[in-house]
Order: structure tokens, then sequence, then C-alpha cells
């Protein structure tokens, strides 16, 4: 079973990866200590991200609460959920597409295709293969689960803007790099990239133009 990231694998990381690399090692000295957040649910995870699939935060968080008050206050069981009906599911505000997204997601988890304990114990790449199998849910979703529900410390969100953008302004690259090009970086990295794309998130913040 993988080794999910904990504060001693951060620390590690983190100490790691400014040793490798004289680019990002400013960038962590500026940020301090990786708070890569370990939530740990892969159901609740994956259903909360489909409803905040292309929308603003708050339109998102408005839908998510009438979700969540339409079956007592909390999310609703994989088994209860599956059972809802699509119209009960369009009128908290989920489209057509997303109403089928948040039901095979349940169903999957129902009927034990998905499963934390089983999740827990895949490889990233066994992972990976099984969520994308579900409506609606993609490479980058996949990526976000293994990095923030499953604490997976090698990841590497290629699609994501933000990513690519810090790696652009870091490594003054000409224009956004592209698969390839943003693994190559990367290898320096392995095995901490979820914690080095950490810290390209918050380099958006921390660098200064020069």
């Amino acid at each position: 079973m993988p080794t999910p990231l904990d504060p001693a694998v951060l620390e590690r990381a983190r100490r790691l990866l400014a040793r490798r690399d004289p680019v990002l090692a400013p960038v962590i000295r500026r940020v301090g200590a990786c708070e890569l957040v370990h939530r740990g649910d892969p159901y609740r995870f994956l259903v909360r991200a489909i409803v905040y699939q292309q929308l603003a935060g708050a339109a998102a968080r408005s839908i998510e609460r009438r979700l969540h008050a339409s079956f007592g206050g909390r999310l609703p069981s994989a088994a209860r959920l599956r059972r809802a009906s699509a119209a009960r599911l369009r009128g908290v505000g989920l489209s057509r597409q997303k109403t089928a997204s948040v039901r095979a997601i349940a169903r999957a988890f129902d009927d034990g295709d998905l499963g934390a304990r089983r999740l827990r114990a895949l490889d990233d790449e066994a992972v990976i293969e099984a969520v994308t199998q579900i409506r609606g849910v993609g490479e980058w979703t996949a990526h976000m689960l293994l990095m923030h529900a499953l604490g997976r410390p090698d990841v590497l969100p290629v699609g994501d803007y933000g990513i690519r953008k810090g790696a652009q302004a870091l490594y003054r690259l000409a224009e956004l790099p592209r698969r390839a090009e943003l693994e190559a970086i990367a290898e320096r990295w392995r095995p901490y990239r979820s914690v080095a794309s950490w810290y390209l998130w918050r380099s958006l913040d921390a660098v200064t133009p020069g």
C-alpha cells in the first residue's frame, strides 16, 4: 500500500527539493513548510469535485449547501445518493451532466467497484484508471484525488493551469509548458512531485518579477 503524505514526509520532501532544484529552492525558503492537505474521503472528494466543476466558488458552494440540505444537512451515503431521483438532484442546481456524474460515483461506491480501502491499496496509475471510468471524472480530477484525498507524494498534475503557469514563470519559459516539457522539468522532483506541485501553486504568489 502506498505511503501517504504526513508531516515527516512533507519535511523530508521540502529538504530534498530545495537541494535538488535551485530554481524552486528560493520559493521553498519564502513559503516555508508545505501545507498540502490530506482530506481522506475519496467518495466525498469526487462528489464535491463534480459539483465544483466549471463553476465559480460561490455558485458551487451554494449548490453544495442545497445538496446537503436536501439530505438532512450532510452529503448522503453512496446508497442513498444513488437512489435519489434526477429531478431531486436537478432541483438543487446540478446540471443534467453533473446529475449523471454524481449518481455514477454513488453507484460505483455503493456497488464496491470503488471504495476508500480499495483506492488506498492501488498504485497511482491504477487509481487513475479506476476513477476515470466514471462519467465526468477526468485525469485532472484523478490527480487531485490522489494528492488531496489519498495523500500521494509523487503526483504531477500535468493538465493543471496553475502548475503550468508557475513552471512557466519560474523556469522562464516562452509559453506554458506542454506535458512532455513539464514532465522533464519534474524528473528532479521525484519521488515528491506532489510537494513540488504545491510549491508551484504557491509560487504564483511568492515569486516577484525579475
